[in-house]
């Protein structure tokens, strides 16, 4: 493989595997109201508190995995943003069989996504990055 496309993967990674997370963070902060509402109807405590510190954590977790800056960090606190997620808000185990699938597919996709993450964790952003970890082997 070219060298160049090679030392680009990683950052190309990163992009796909933040997408998701720029654009939640966003919907959260945009529709504030309703992501509170949301995790009250779960039974959080301080739902204000906890729809500010999730829309932070991904928007800015999300932000900082695209440039590569602070990238470990970034990287674990979105995995246990999304551990964290999974295991409140996509309990399929206990909920109506007819919601269950698709809360089983949420929660995979999680746990997924976290699995992704704890590689940028072990691994760092590699050379394209602010960071600018690795030497992009290939």
């Amino acid at each position: 493989m070219n060298a160049c496309c090679c030392r680009a993967l990683p950052l190309v990674g990163r992009i796909l595997l933040a997408l998701i997370f720029v654009w939640s963070g966003y919907g959260k902060f945009a529709g504030f109201a309703g992501t509170v509402g949301y995790i009250a109807s779960k039974g959080l405590p301080l739902p204000e508190v906890a729809a500010a510190l999730a829309a932070a954590v991904e928007l800015g977790g999300g932000v900082l995995l695209i440039v590569g800056w602070k990238t470990r960090w970034a990287a674990a606190a979105i995995a246990l943003f999304s551990l964290a997620a999974a295991f409140f808000f996509h309990n399929f185990w206990a909920v109506p069989a007819d919601m269950a699938q698709n809360q089983m597919i949420h929660f995979m996709k999680n746990i997924a996504m976290v699995g992704g993450l704890l590689y940028v964790v072990a691994y760092g952003p590699g050379p394209w990055s602010v960071d600018g970890e690795g030497q992009g082997r290939c």
